[in-house]
Order: C-alpha cells, then sequence, then structure tokens
C-alpha cells in the first residue's frame, strides 16, 4: 500500500485516535513540504503537539521512506538537533498551465524539484473536448516518459483561466461538465486526484508559498499578461470568495461606454490595461503613421504584433512603444487604486508577460496611485515585479495540490 492510499484511509472506519494520528501526518508532510527540513522541536512548536508524539511520527515516518534525516540544525547549548526532510523520490505532482495560447506541464518531486523538462506545446485553451482529450494524452505521455512510478504520483493541479470554483472542481468557463465537474471527470481519466484553480490564483499560490510573498499577511498579485488577473491573499489565507470567482479585476468598469469586452460588458479594464489592448494600440498606432522600430521587428520576425516585440522595442528606447506602454500601465494605476483602498495591502506583485516591462510599467502605475490614492494607503503598499519567470502557474498548481491533500 502506497503511503497515499494509508493516507486516504482517513474515513468513519478509523478510530478517534487514529484519524488523529493520520490528520497529524498530514500536517507534518505539509510542513516539511513548505518549509523543509525541520527539526521534531520545530515542528513540534508549529503543530502545537508534544515532542514525543511528533519523534514517534517521524521515525515511523522514516521507517516507511517518505521522509530521513537530513543534517543537523544549530543549537544554543547541548546536543545539535537531527533535520527531517522529506525524500527526493516520496511523492511526485504533475503541474499543468492550461494557457490561451500553449499549455505547460512538468512534474515535480518532494522537494518542489522539477524532475522532468518543461514542457510547452502549442496548445490553445478553446471549448472544444478534442483539445481536453489531448491535454490528456500529452499528460499521459509525460508521465509514461518520466518512468516514475504512477503510485508515487499523489495528484495532478491544474492552472486555468475563467470562473473556476476550486472548491467543486468547476471551470464555468471553459469545459463546464453538465453532469458531475471538470476534476472529477479527469480523476477519472487519470486515476489519479486532480485539482483546478484560476491562474491567477495559482500565481498568488506560487508567490505566497515559495515567492515574494512568503511570510507576508495581506498580498494583491495581479497578473497583467493578455488578460488582466488578480489573486487575493488576506490575513495569510487565499482568498477565492463565496463561488470561488474571486478577484475578476479585468472586468472592473473603467471608461463608461467604452469598447465591447469578452465578458459582455463594455468599457471593463481588459479593454484598455491588458496585454490584447496594447498589441491594438501598437497596431492602430503603427497604422496611422506612428515611427517605430517595431516596424522593423515585425518584418523580422512576425507579420503580427507581439507582446514580447513591444517590450524589446521599449527597452531600446523606442518612444512610440513606451507611450502606449505608459498609457496601459496610467490605466491599470487607476484599478490598482480602487484595490488599495479596498485592500490596504502590504505588497502588490506585478506578474505575466506585460509586468516583463518593469520600470516601463510601473513608473505610470505610480503615477495614477500619486493621482487616485489616498497618501496614507498608497504609502503602506510596495509594489514589485515577480522574480518568477513563466513557470509560475505551474508552481502554484502544484502548492494547490499539496494544499489539497495534506492541509485541508
Amino acid at each position: 500500500m502506497t503511503f497515499y492510499s494509508k493516507l486516504k484511509q482517513f474515513d468513519k472506519s478509523l478510530g478517534v485516535v487514529e484519524k488523529k494520528k493520520n490528520l497529524l501526518i498530514k500536517k507534518i508532510v505539509n510542513f516539511l513540504y513548505f518549509h523543509g527540513p525541520k527539526s521534531a522541536v520545530e515542528i513540534s512548536k508549529k503543530l502545537k503537539s508534544s515532542i514525543p508524539t511528533i519523534t514517534s511520527i517521524l521515525l515511523e515516518l522514516n521507517e516507511s521512506g517518505m521522509i530521513t534525516e537530513q543534517g543537523q540544525g544549530s543549537s544554543s547549548g547541548g546536543r545539535r538537533p537531527n533535520l527531517y526532510g522529506l525524500k527526493n523520490d516520496s511523492l511526485f505532482i504533475l503541474g499543468i498551465d492550461c494557457g490561451r495560447y500553449d499549455t505547460r506541464m512538468a512534474i515535480y518531486n518532494s522537494n518542489f524539484e522539477e524532475v522532468t523538462e518543461m514542457k510547452t506545446y502549442p496548445l490553445g485553451l478553446i471549448n472544444d473536448e478534442i483539445v481536453l482529450e489531448k491535454i490528456v494524452e500529452l499528460a499521459q505521455n509525460l508521465i509514461e516518459e518520466s518512468k516514475i512510478n504512477r503510485n508515487k504520483i499523489i495528484g495532478i493541479g491544474i492552472g486555468m483561466p475563467g470562473l473556476v470554483d476550486s472548491e467543486h472542481g468547476r471551470n464555468f468557463t471553459y469545459f463546464h461538465q453538465k453532469e458531475g465537474s471538470l476534476a472529477e471527470l479527469l480523476s477519472k481519466k487519470f486515476e489519479i486526484p486532480v485539482f483546478i484553480e484560476n491562474d491567477a490564483k495559482t500565481r498568488a499560490l506560487a508567490e505566497f508559498r515559495f515567492g515574494l510573498a512568503k511570510g507576508k499577511k495581506n498580498v494583491l498579485v495581479i497578473l497583467v499578461d493578455w488578460g488582466v488577473g488578480l489573486g487575493i491573499i488576506v490575513n495569510g489565507k487565499l482568498c477565492r470568495g463565496n463561488s470561488g470567482f474571486a478577484g475578476e479585476f479585468s472586468h472592473i468598469p473603467i471608461v463608461e461606454n467604452g469598447k465591447l469586452c469578452g465578458c459582455g460588458k463594455q468599457g471593463c479594464l481588459e479593454t484598455i490595461a491588458s496585454g490584447y489592448a496594447l498589441v491594438e494600440m501598437a497596431t492602430e498606432g503603427l497604422a496611422s503613421g506612428q515611427k517605430s522600430i517595431l516596424s522593423n521587428l515585425m518584418n523580422k520576425h512576425s507579420k503580427d504584433i507581439e507582446l514580447k516585440m513591444i517590450i524589446e522595442a521599449a527597452d531600446k528606447g523606442d518612444q512610440f512603444a513606451i507611450s502606449i506602454i505608459s498609457k496601459l500601465g496610467l490605466e491599470l494605476g487607476k484599478g490598482i487604486a480602487i484595490l488599495i483602498q479596498l485592500f490596504n495591502p502590504e505588497l502588490i506583485i506585478l506578474g505575466g508577460r506585460v509586468a516583463e516591462a518593469n520600470q516601463y510599467l510601473r513608473t505610470p502605475i505610480q503615477q495614477s496611485l500619486n493621482h487616485y490614492c489616498i497618501k496614507q494607503l498608497r504609502e503602506q503598499a510596495e509594489i514589485v515585479i515577480s522574480e518568477f519567470g513563466s513557470n509560475t502557474n505551474i508552481l502554484g498548481a502544484v502548492a494547490m495540490v499539496v494544499e489539497n491533500i495534506f492541509e485541508k
């Protein structure tokens, strides 16, 4: 029987003592996963359980091959304590990032290390069962190629855009199931537990567990990509809202009688402050005769303008590229001013393709905040650019699996 199978015994057939022990095992694994090797004393303090009880479980987990001794910790006097951490091959998690234009996936081990090369497939997210079947096929192939024992893959985490109710495993925008849920359907196909979450929230989880938001209590993680996503950390917890839809920042109406948004409303933030909006501004500007090195980049690489081209042009000092990024930043700043006055965050993390523009985006955002936000609130909210690369959503999807299996 696998370790995960033992944990699944946490049901009505177990007595009170066994249930408490199983729960404590889950808490220990969860703590070691997110915080690395710790001593029995450190685990005891964190989980508020006696040192003898923790030590007994650690020895049991060590004998089962789940954890191993990993050196010794520091001591203020006396014997240095043994440190216990998860073995590299004790469990594995498959993370999948379903984007609007491509799908990426990789398998991670119990020490949050990538054990398969990150795979990127030109498979965009559209409401077509064929696309869903292709995602399953690609994931199955990756598992088989990895040669990892399937019994050690404890779960699959999927980050995807749309209105996602992660608690019930439903996406009301993509692959909505009339009966059952998307997570249930995929769990049956893989014969492995599957958990889904909105991509902005998986990004927030990655930042909170492993990135710039680690140890913070109140953080806004804003994904400025083709759309504009928002993950909200309140009092050290990811805010999902009543139905799981909290954070639809992209569809806050900003412009009265503005452009039609994909959601059906007019003047949403996404229509003026997203990657789509930036490309649209660049296309219209060049068509009207604006001078820019973007024309040369398009002739050299592609017939269409891409986000990376606009940022590359700005980095080379192109005034047109800088001006349209600045315009986007001013509009985005208006929306962020609203968020700051609602949530009073200590930190705001910007990520995504457009956020790679860095100072060309942050400077106009700050200008907007100076104009639209109460001084005392804006001065408490530091704005930074994410240090994670393009695999952020997958990291968050992996963290989501650990939370669901070992924490909830």
